[in-house]
């Protein structure tokens, strides 16, 4: 091992032994003081926006210089909008319930026994992210209200922007009196970080969660010795049922391709019963193409619009993050199923229809954590589910399944109460 590699692995295993420490600390924190942290680092972060504008304008120019795919470069890219909803997130998270001790069931035994189940922080957290300098604050508020104790390794793309980021959410922790420890930004980019966090940082580290590309995030399934929490790729559908009102799918779909395409949460295939094709797959395609979508398409789609791109079987499994959606008619809602199942990443699906019997079957039928009738696939994100704001998607099947919020951030543990009881 080179001495670099060694100053690596003694820094993570520092942060390891920190992070542990002031996770104790926080399982046993009251509301009031994590919520006066919270509370805090959102004036923090009000106050230094000019520190974190600026921070984040140096990345930004990086990332143009290195030639970034414009969609990364808008999940990099904040400004004072952007800033604020980092701010009021935080607000949110705040106001929220507190998961911690709260009683998830309770139940008397006939001998005498009462049984309770209890939420419990999980300890720590690592969460390994790229591109999203939001993410240092969601994530780290999200712990933190949860009881846990959040080591945070960001892309080395959006370095500057996450440390002045950490250092307002850090002013917040300790103003309210936790342990400095209990938000911690790894500071290097130093690839060999992630090595050590997916070992374990020596038993330190109880959970990850990937927040980044497809590379990322097999190299952490792969390697990662604790827990993952996946965030998989989102290679999200939106199906148009023969039942559907052309106006309302075409507003849904404009929503849930270019609302934003770089998230997570945008549609990235149209798919259109073959019932409704004569009437709505014209209109929908030339609505995206008149909004700069560039669209690739079945033959059907084709055929119906002579700007339309012949699409490949790749497309089908691709997440665009850009203005590029891969269009399929489709023979009615069991066919639309059977293509996400075959091609989707489970994350976000979304049906169009005045059918409720229609749309009842694709919500049972489509494995995928979020599964929406007649809305965007953009409200993917924990915010707009009233979580505050989210971890991640998780995409798995763990308990943490959807937005990760604070409730998903917990685990529990079963408290007994007798009276002298002992077991023949």
């Amino acid at each position: 091992m080179n001495a670099d590699r060694q100053d690596v692995s003694l820094l993570m295993e520092q942060i390891g032994a920190a992070a542990r420490r002031a996770a104790i600390a926080l399982a046993q924190a009251p509301t009031k003081q994590k919520d006066a942290a919270l509370l805090a680092a959102a004036m923090a972060v009000r106050a230094n926006v000019d520190d974190i504008l600026e921070a984040n304008a140096e990345d930004v120019a990086d990332a143009v210089k290195n030639g970034t795919a414009p969609s990364l470069i808008d999940r990099l890219t904040l400004d004072t909008k952007r800033i604020e909803g980092i701010a009021r997130a935080l607000e949110e998270i705040a106001a929220l319930p507190d998961p911690v001790g709260a009683t998830m069931a309770e139940w008397d035994r006939p001998n005498g026994l009462h049984i309770s189940r209890v939420r419990v922080p999980l300890g720590v957290i690592g969460i390994i992210y790229e591109s999203r300098p939001n993410v240092t604050a969601d994530a780290g508020a999200l712990c933190l209200k949860s009881g846990n104790a959040a080591i945070l390794r960001g892309g080395s793309d959006a370095m500057r922007s996450s440390q002045a980021i950490h250092a307002s959410i850090l002013e917040g922790v300790i103003a309210a009196g936790l342990p400095e420890a209990a938000i911690q930004l790894v500071p290097t980019s130093d690839r060999g970080a992630v090595g050590e966090m997916l070992k374990g940082l020596g038993g330190n580290l109880d959970v990850i969660v990937p927040r980044g590309g497809k590379s990322l995030v097999a190299r952490v399934q792969e390697e990662a010795r604790v827990p993952v929490f996946a965030h998989l790729e989102g290679v999200c559908h939106v199906y148009v049922d023969g039942e559907a009102d052309l106006d309302m799918a075409r507003n849904i779909v404009l929503n849930a391709k270019l609302r934003r395409t770089g998230v997570c949460g945008a549609a990235e295939t149209l798919l259109v019963d073959e019932a409704c094709a004569a009437t709505h797959l014209a209109p929908l395609v030339g609505a995206l193409i008149a909004e700069g979508c560039e669209v690739r398409g079945d033959e059907t789609a084709q055929k119906a619009d002579a700007r339309v791109k012949p699409a490949t079987e790749d497309d089908w499994y691709t997440e665009y993050l850009d203005s590029i959606i891969a269009v399929r008619v489709v023979k009615g809602v069991g066919e639309a199923i059977a293509h996400i199942a075959k091609y989707g990443s489970s994350h976000t699906e979304a049906i169009v229809t005045a059918n409720q019997k229609t749309a009842d079957r694709f919500l049972a039928e489509v494995d995928s954590a979020i599964v929406l009738h007649n809305a965007s696939t953009q409200f993917a994100d924990g915010g707009e589910f009233g979580m505050g704001a989210e971890i991640g998607i998780a995409t798995g099947k763990f308990h943490a399944r959807g937005p990760v919020g604070v409730e998903q951030l917990t685990s529990f543990k079963y408290v007994v109460h007798g009276n002298g009881q002992v077991r023949p």
